[in-house]
């Protein structure tokens, strides 16, 4: 029986690289001249710190840029208010969601029961598995769990025969 997983994983080795690649453009800008921006990561959590609000929205943009060009979607990262660090410094903490939470994934079990494919859907903790009797019906749920236009990425692995 044909079957597939919906997953949301981000790489943090990508995730670190574009983190280097950020702070290399950081400490070369001229707007950043004798700045204490950075940006760091401690396990599922990047933390950006600056000196003002502009440039910690600089910091932001610059980060989010080498996301994309590392291929990682900015919707893997939930950041949080502005808040005041030690030493006048601003700090925003941005969470790396990893995993489908309840939510999303009863939202996806939901439209594909509704679209009366003839395919069932398994949530699995933080995964959905989806299995059906032919290849066409599992494209059509991929296509169909696209088309929601959920903001956190999907990946859609193991496709089995």
């Amino acid at each position: 029986m044909p079957s597939f997983d919906i997953v949301s994983k981000v790489d943090l080795a990508e995730v670190d690289n574009a983190l280097n690649g950020a702070m290399k453009e950081i400490t070369s800008r001229y707007d950043f001249k004798n700045s204490e921006s950075k940006i760091t990561r401690v396990d599922g959590e990047v933390e950006l710190i600056a000196e003002d609000q502009y440039k910690i929205d600089q910091v932001q943009q610059i980060f989010r840029t080498h996301l994309v060009k590392r291929k990682l979607s900015s919707g893997s990262f939930e950041f949080s208010k502005v808040e005041d660090a030690r030493g006048g410094m601003l700090r925003q903490k941005s969470q790396i969601v990893q995993g489908i939470d309840k939510e999303i994934s009863q939202i996806i079990n939901k439209s594909i029961k509704n679209s009366k494919l003839k395919v069932q859907v398994a949530i699995r903790g933080e995964e959905m598995r989806v299995s059906g009797s032919k290849k066409d019906l599992l494209q059509k749920a991929i296509q169909l769990t696209k088309e929601l236009g959920i903001k956190q990425p999907l990946q859609f692995i193991n496709f089995r025969d």
